[in-house]
């Protein structure tokens, strides 16, 4: 799973190449710094005291060279590596949603909403930490540790293999097992943390309803009931990582030990004078800088193997809408004919739609009638290939409706719903979704067909009023016109209303019905309603479920 990341992210592999080389000068020039001081201040107290006299100038210009290089290396390290990670990211993010804009929506009904929003967010910001928590300090360990144990070698080829060891031991050793021990807590994890964010999705959104159903309690005690299982499994977490920084230092305690141990013969024979003992001794003490940060590298491993498995699950979900591989073109007509449609949302469901057949002449309406849970929405969703249907045809002009891909479907449309989304952002965006290229002009023009352009006038902050959440700040009557409004820039050649006038007054219904009429104009146009007066929009209607043809005039 790391590994097709890995494959997603090696056209930076120079960029990553670079802060790993950066990271391992860094690591380098701290100990050799430490080291070379811990010498200088021996050699120095000894020639003082009437030893061996040493030349003071090389050893003063090296220990300031290192701290120059240290410093200006860990700079070109945050700079580059955080760069790298930043990229690596945006990478990653618009990979996944080039995969999960074919699944929407009927290849990601069977995820929760926020169980979704915890795979897109937290899961995709823990596999930023890949290279910069897990690839970065384990290279540059393994990078670095063969360095120092050769340097090390050239004055105790047992002291260079005690410290090697103790590294490797904490650095790559406590770290596994306790990624072992961990596994199956770090998966619950995951799945708990999704499941808590979705149960507050879910109290957050349906507020009112829980509290009039009395329900809320029971929701509340719920996510209580899993922020403190979360809790539990966080904590039994963080005590196990603390035993293992507390085995890590200790191994660094017995390792200074065994080296002292190692070393005292040379000590003693005179082989190992004072300042190189206590170089050697303060480059093990340094040296452990190079293991400290992979216990939280195996971490940061499992985290994202686990954070991988579940966006991975996600990307490769296969479409329920399948591309057709030869694309034809666009059609020159657009009329639609419907002949013998089956259409269900699973294998073991009864269909929803059931042999309906139906044409719509070029530049006319027909409205759809049925009641509730009949198929009149399923229906739109077929057309738009949100879902697929497994038999009968679809027709848009002489071109099967199979045989074009998502973005020329798209392209035919333009759709005004019972609950259009709105984002929380200005009028002016929410229009310029419809049509990014549109002046100022266009945008007025629109509003004024939308019967909108006077109450926008009349905000303080005209086209740049912030419509806030789902179109809170609007009125429903206004969010629906802005729908309208959005349609008109669109001006795609097929027209899809769906109960757009429901649950407005009659006076805000007649306004919405008027312009709608003058959007229809020339377009071939699909209409759901229940609403007696819009449905004298349509030049003809049908009833679902229906086995054949039922055109009415209206």
């Amino acid at each position: 799973m790391i590994q097709r990341l890995f494959a997603l992210w090696r056209t930076e592999w120079r960029a990553q190449a670079l802060g790993v080389g950066l990271s391992a000068m860094v690591t380098l020039a701290n100990i050799a710094l430490l080291g070379l001081s811990g010498w200088f201040i021996a050699a120095m107290a000894l020639s003082g005291s009437g030893g061996p006299r040493i030349e003071y100038f090389v050893p003063a210009a090296a220990i300031r060279g290192l701290a120059i290089v240290r410093t200006v290396g860990r700079y070109g390290e945050r700079v580059t590596t955080h760069d790298t990670t930043l990229r690596l990211l945006a990478r990653l993010r618009v990979w996944l949603y080039e995969r999960l804009e074919p699944l929407a929506p009927a290849g990601l009904a069977r995820y929760r909403g926020g169980d979704l929003l915890t795979r897109l967010r937290a899961d995709v910001d823990s596999l930023e930490g890949v290279y910069l928590r897990v690839v970065l300090p384990v290279v540059s360990a393994l990078v670095v540790l063969p360095v120092l144990a050769v340097f090390l070698a050239r004055f105790s080829p047992a002291a260079a293999v005690i410290d090697l060891t103790g590294l490797m031991l904490a650095g790559f050793g406590a770290p596994w097992l306790l990624t072992k021990l961990t596994r199956p807590l770090e998966r619950q994890l995951s799945d708990q943390r999704g499941a808590y964010t979705a149960t507050l999705i879910d109290i957050t959104q349906g507020y009112a309803e829980w509290l009039v159903d009395g329900a809320l309690v029971r929701l509340s005690d719920q996510a209580e009931t899993q922020a403190r299982l979360t809790q539990t499994q966080e904590r039994q977490r963080a005590w196990l990582s603390a035993l293992a920084g507390a085995a890590g230092t200790l191994s660094l305690g017995v390792m200074v030990v065994a080296v002292l141990f190692a070393v005292s013969g040379q000590v003693e024979r005179g082989t190992l004078d004072g300042p190189e003992l206590s170089m050697m001794i303060l480059l093990i003490l340094g040296s452990f800088e190079t293991v400290a940060p992979l216990p939280g590298a195996f971490k940061a491993y499992a985290e994202t193997k686990i954070a991988a498995a579940r966006i991975l699950e996600l990307a490769d979900a296969p479409p329920r809408v399948t591309a057709p591989v030869s694309p034809a073109a666009l059609p020159r007509r657009y009329d639609i004919a419907v002949r013998g449609l089956v259409m269900r949302y699973a294998p073991d469901q009864p269909p929803i739609l059931d042999g309906l057949t139906f044409s719509v002449p070029q530049g006319t309406c027909l409205g759809i009638l049925g009641p509730s849970g009949a198929g009149k929405t399923s229906l739109l969703n077929v057309l738009q290939r949100f879902w697929p249907f497994e038999a009968g045809s679809v027709e848009i002009g002489d071109v099967a409706l199979t045989a074009l891909n998502s973005d020329s479907v798209c392209g035919l449309y333009a759709v005004v719903s019972q609950t259009p989304y709105l984002f929380n952002t200005t009028i002016r965006e929410n229009l310029l979704l419809a049509c990014p290229q549109a002046d100022e002009a266009a945008l007025w023009h629109a509003l004024e067909d939308a019967s909108l352009a006077e109450e926008v006038r009349a905000m303080p902050d005209g086209l740049l009023t912030r419509v806030g959440e789902h179109g809170s700040a609007l009125s429903g009557g206004q969010g629906r016109r802005l729908a309208v409004a959005r349609a008109f820039l669109r001006d795609a050649p097929i027209l899809l209303l769906d109960e757009p006038t429901e649950g407005l007054d009659t006076a805000t219904e007649k306004t919405i019905i008027a312009a709608l009429s003058r959007l229809r104009q020339g377009r071939t146009t699909l209409l759901i309603t229940h609403r007696p007066e819009t449905l004298k929009l349509a030049d003809a209607c049908i009833t679902v479920p229906s086995w054949g043809v039922s055109l009415v005039a209206v």
